[in-house]
């Protein structure tokens, strides 16, 4: 780990001055610390601790084995590490900030062991550390009670050109569940548990004594509850709607890799298929929390399916997907688990609540909560246990809350600081300001702890800015064991009058939804579950239990404060996608509402449309926001909500009218406009017909009008036009609810008629032709010659 100010809490320490307090004198390899201001030489690795655990069956000294890495410019001299403890943890908060404490903290010390002469760079060399745990003739970890202790190697060296320097430590916790009994530890270092020393005398012969061993406090085992989470970060590219013939496309093909064998995916399930048929008490102890948006994904795998080349392009080029196979035998043997095991749901793509509430989308609200349970039941054929909802970030607004306790009583799974609780030590809550809502609480130190493992690490928002660090300063193996050291301080401090420090009453074990952990790190840590089981420090809480006490406190007559910390709001759903999906779900739920539900179609309307509302969920993802690269996933989630936008933009102007070209002739002044809607969508539309006319023209309003899928109709526009000139009308389809479809078309109308001067002229005209017919008819009857006719005969 290389030392950060955050870890250590000091610019420059004198090591040499801790020697002389721990041996009375001085000894080689005394230094003072590196700063973050001054070149990093050194960098030490935690690879093995044994025992992980300590129990009165383990041996009584503890190995540490690792790796001092040359990571500077200049080659290092007098390369030295030894082995110190801090005071065992005394409380839960203390899991995480025990961790930045300064050296100084660390006070029981061993001796420094030569690593290595001179060490170039770019070299490594491995060391084993032994230490004892008891022992009164040689250095010890003075371990004489069980508990939690944090240890630290720390490593000194002398860097060309400068002096002899503390260059590097590692911390990581100890869990200690019981003190094994053991016989002195020998003038030379070495123990013998079962007679005579190494030096062939007694224990007491040699000066020492024998030491019994300490069980642990086991009068009140800790209710405990784990969830398993089976989650993913979004793969489905975006922009593409539903279809019924169309293969999914995915952004990636990492999927089938962590579906297969060795893969993540495919470790976390058989874990958990392991304590099924091994671990009955963990098993039922353990309930699963699956993400709805990876079994959709998977499912749709099972199929033949496309990767985008560029996921920039989501409708670009394309190859076929490899994980078919993996996809198929990994659903099947979810299927087979989650008959056998506890098993819930959590939000839609572990999608932000808090930005899911401030876009006020009741079809995305639905989608991301209502939408999940269903999902799950009908993938895997189940019942699971549903009216919980755990937050991707273990805490709430109360805006969310109220969001999602909008239909009833509800329990929401949160971290523990997550709440002001009027009770310290309990684990349900009923939750102030928001009718029906109760909270089940989880174990925040433990949670951050699991969070922390495998080879993405991050740090939940819940996690206050005093025990914030870098994680991957530290090895996988010390983050294990932080977070077994985690799990077991709860079972070590559970509630009750003889326990050194009040632990909680319940524990709820809660890693990351997508959780890293390799499957080997993920089962240590139910192998310590196990452990505490048997050893009567834990007991089983089955998570529907868990839920139902959450839920029995929506009567009680004190509340608990939700509390959501400036980190949360950091780490949420960017603000530019907030506002992406405000805008879009409205234009979005008025196009399905105008769109035609036809029982004979493959493909409904809320299929057509379910995949963009989806887009925005994955775009407000937590996944990755709390990861080493933050900005790469805000960036990711911008292009996804983009990528949204434009495919319903396009589902808008594929619905328009089309008009012939040039100049629309009317043959007399009430003939009919003829207009073609077209619809290129491949479900049916109802639309209606907007007309911009000026006084000149009267059109009559032809009502709602369907569409096929894609295909066109023809309308007929009963137009009247009082004018000859030539009149510009603008055409444009919307939905019934007023909603623009495609783009105005511009008419040009001209009639052939002329109006009222036309209609005056050939009245005139009339009358005139009557009276000079009438003048001449009544010349005759009179027998008179007619005016008119005068001089005609003689030409």
């Amino acid at each position: 780990m290389t030392v950060v100010l955050s870890r250590t809490g000091a610019a420059v320490l004198a090591v040499f001055a801790l020697v002389l307090v721990a041996l009375g004198g001085p000894i080689p390899g005394s230094a003072t610390a590196q700063t973050t201001d001054e070149p990093q030489f050194l960098r030490l690795d935690i690879d093995e601790v044994t025992p992980s655990t300590v129990s009165l069956t383990s041996g009584p000294v503890v190995t540490v084995t690792g790796t001092v890495t040359n990571i500077g410019d200049r080659d290092v001299e007098d390369v030295w590490v030894r082995l110190q403890r801090a005071q065992a943890i005394a409380d839960s908060a203390t899991l995480r900030s025990a961790l930045t404490l300064d050296q100084a903290g660390f006070d029981t010390v061993g001796e420094f062991e030569v690593v290595s002469d001179r060490l170039g760079q770019g070299e490594r060399e491995k060391f084993t550390l032994e230490l004892p745990l008891r022992s009164d003739l040689v250095p010890s970890l003075n371990i004489t009670a069980p508990g939690v202790y944090p240890l630290l190697v720390n490593v000194n060296g002398v860097p060309e050109y400068g002096g002899q320097a503390r260059l590097d430590d590692a911390r990581f916790l100890l869990p200690v569940l019981g003190v094994p009994a053991a016989d002195e530890v020998s003038t030379d270092g070495s123990t013998d548990t079962s007679g005579p020393t190494s030096l062939g005398e007694t224990s007491a012969e040699a000066g020492g004594k024998d030491f019994p061993a300490v069980p642990p406090e086991r009068s009140t085992p800790v209710p405990t509850t784990v969830l398993w989470p089976l989650a993913d970060r979004p793969r489905i590219a975006a922009g593409v709607p539903g279809s019924a013939t169309e293969p999914v496309r995915l952004v990636d093909d990492d999927l089938a890799t962590s579906l297969a064998e060795g893969g993540r995916l495919d470790g976390l399930l058989r874990v958990a298929e392991n304590a099924v048929a091994n671990e009955e008490q963990v098993a039922d102890a353990m309930c699963l929390a699956i993400d709805p948006d990876l079994l959709v994904t998977v499912a749709n795998m099972t199929r033949d399916y496309l990767v985008v080349a560029d996921p920039a392009d989501p409708t670009g080029d394309a190859h076929p997907g490899t994980g078919t196979d993996a996809a198929i035998a990994w659903l099947e043997r979810l299927r087979a688990l989650s008959a056998q095991l506890c098993t819930t749901s959590v939000p839609y793509a572990q999608v932000d609540l808090t930005a899911l509430a401030e876009t006020g989308s009741a079809s995305l609200i639905e989608s991301a909560l209502d939408s999940p349970t269903e999902i799950i039941d009908s993938t895997l054929g189940i019942s699971s246990v549903d009216s919980v909802i755990w937050p991707d970030s273990g805490v709430l607004t109360e805006k969310a809350g109220a969001m999602i306790a909008a239909d009833g009583p509800v329990t929401a799974l949160l971290a523990d600081d997550a709440v002001q609780k009027a009770d310290p030590s309990s684990a349900v809550v009923r939750i102030s300001g928001v009718d029906g809502l109760t909270a089940g609480l989880f174990d925040s130190a433990t949670g951050a702890a699991l969070a922390a493992m495998g080879d993405e690490p991050q740090t939940p928002s819940y996690v206050p800015d005093s025990s914030r660090y870098t994680l991957t300063d530290d090895s996988t193996t010390a983050r294990l064991q932080d977070a077994l050291g985690a799990i077991a301080w709860p079972a070590l401090n559970s509630s009750s009058e003889s326990a050194p420090s009040a632990g909680p009453d319940s524990v709820v074990l809660a890693p990351p939804q997508v959780w890293s952990a390799s499957a080997d790190d993920a089962a240590r840590t139910l192998s310590m579950v196990s452990t505490l089981m048997k050893s009567g420090l834990a007991t089983v809480q089955p998570f529907q239990e868990m839920v139902a006490a959450a839920a029995a406190t929506g009567s009680a007559p004190v509340a608990s404060l939700l509390t959501y910390p400036e980190q949360a709001i950091t780490d949420g759903a960017p603000a530019p996608v907030v506002h992406e999906a405000s805008a879009q779900m409205p234009r979005l739920d008025g196009l399905e509402e105008a769109f035609v539900e036809d029982p004979q179609a493959q493909l409904t309307p809320s299929a057509y449309t379910a995949p963009l509302r989806n887009d925005m969920l994955r775009a407000m993802t937590l996944a990755g926001r709390r990861g080493t690269d933050p900005d790469a996933a805000a960036a990711e989630a911008e292009q996804r909500a983009t990528q949204a936008r434009e495919a319903i933009d396009r589902m808008f102007e594929s619905v328009t009218v089309l008009a012939p070209g040039g100049v629309f002739t009317l043959t007399s002044e009430q003939s009919p406009l003829l207009l073609v809607a077209r619809n290129d969508l491949p479900v049916g539309i109802t639309v209606r017909l907007h007309v911009d006319v000026p006084s000149a023209m009267d059109i009559t309003d032809i009502g709602p009008t369907q569409l096929p899928p894609r295909g066109s109709r023809t309308l007929t526009v009963p137009a009247e036009i009082s004018d000859s000139r030539k009149i510009e009308v603008e055409f444009a389809l919307t939905t019934e609810s007023g909603l623009p479809l495609g783009s105005p078309t511009q008419v040009t109308v001209r009639s052939n008629a002329y109006g009222q001067v036309l209609a005056i002229v050939t009245g005139c005209a009339g009358a005139l032709l009557l009276f000079l017919a009438g003048r001449r008819l009544l010349h005759r009857f009179r027998g008179e010659p007619d005016p008119a006719d005068e001089g005609y005969g003689e030409r």
